[in-house]
């Protein structure tokens, strides 16, 4: 059985704005193992990129964390004093994001970019670190390596600037990597590439991977377990076989009957009806009621806990209270 880099349990991560309180991520738990993807999936606003900032102690302000532990090779990172978190970003924990040119310098070339990762946290001295970055650069298949060192972000494609972002990501053999979307902006071929990178380098190295999209046909693509979120909670986890094959949560569904099948003879794709919930309003029962085709008056009123059935993890009374389905 695989060693588990992280254990998330009971996050909670609050947004204190004029308009309200936003719980944006409001009791999650879910666990990664050494070589494991966990893919994170949900419509915007679902609470996946602060998920993942809470993480790395990176919430920007209002946002605050406000309750549950974060425990990593031990330690829990909520509790960790700021110099300690420090050492433990860019080195034991790695984050790609969705678009390098905001997460890149403009005004340094990317050699000196993916150096710095290796003089501050591997302490080398410059010659050593370009060495490193060089062989780091062609880790990730850039092509002409040794030139690139010496350019700036806006002379590379998007998919090369995508690289450099893996590169600095894997430069330090993180435990724990964290992709948010980092495919969105790539075209198709660019982005079956970068997946393919991304899956090959955590295989060989042995790190764990959360990886966040809201595209379920990257989630077939690359995960091991699945972790479906809605209005900052869990609604429903399990392998990513059981997910597609056998899907529990209404939410799930509906994400799924969206998606085109080749081998499904729809005219029409299907909708859910409604819109994202408000996410200042405290809901005293399921988020997901407005929009749930087997929604009861039970679900107004009492929130549904995290329930195990059938392999699933899943967030619904239908689960606990056995009924077929249909609006009371």
């Amino acid at each position: 059985m695989k060693e588990t880099v992280l254990d998330v349990k009971g996050l909670k991560t609050y947004f204190y704005t004029d308009n309200g309180i936003l719980p944006a991520v409001d009791g999650v738990d879910f666990k990664i193992a050494g070589g494991e993807i966990l893919g994170v999936v949900g419509e915007s606003g679902c609470g996946k990129s602060v998920t993942a900032l809470s993480l790395m102690r990176l919430v920007p302000s209002p946002g605050k964390i406000i309750g549950g532990q974060v425990l990593f090779k031990g330690r829990d990172l909520v509790n960790l004093p700021e110099e300690e978190i420090r050492k433990i970003r860019g080195n034991d924990i790695s984050m790609i994001f969705q678009e390098p040119m905001t997460s890149l310098n403009p005004v340094y070339t990317i050699g000196d970019q993916i150096a710095e990762v290796f003089i501050t946290h591997r302490h080398m001295d410059r010659g050593e670190a370009r060495k490193e970055t060089v062989r780091t650069l062609s880790m990730v298949e850039m092509p002409l390596a040794e030139q690139r060192i010496h350019q700036y972000p806006h002379q590379l494609s998007g998919g090369m600037r995508q690289r450099v972002m893996i590169a600095m990501a894997f430069a330090c053999s993180p435990r724990l990597l964290i992709a948010d979307e980092p495919t969105t902006a790539l075209d198709v071929t660019v982005q079956a590439q970068i997946l393919e990178l991304i899956k090959d380098l955590g295989n060989k190295l042995g790190t764990a991977i959360m990886f966040i999209t809201h595209d379920l046909g990257v989630i077939a693509e690359v995960a091991h377990n699945v972790m479906v979120m809605y209005a900052g909670r869990v609604v429903e986890y399990a392998d990513v076989r059981s997910i597609f094959k056998n899907p529990m949560h209404p939410y799930t569904k509906g994400l799924l009957n969206s998606i085109p099948r080749l081998d499904e003879n729809r005219d029409r794709l299907e909708t859910m009806g409604g819109g994202t919930p408000d996410a200042c309003h405290k809901y005293p029962g399921c988020a997901f009621y407005p929009r749930c085709g087997d929604a009861r008056e039970i679900c107004i009123y009492n929130r549904p806990g995290l329930v195990e059935y059938r392999g699933h993890k899943v967030r619904c009374f239908k689960y606990t209270l056995q009924w077929d389905g249909g609006r009371k």
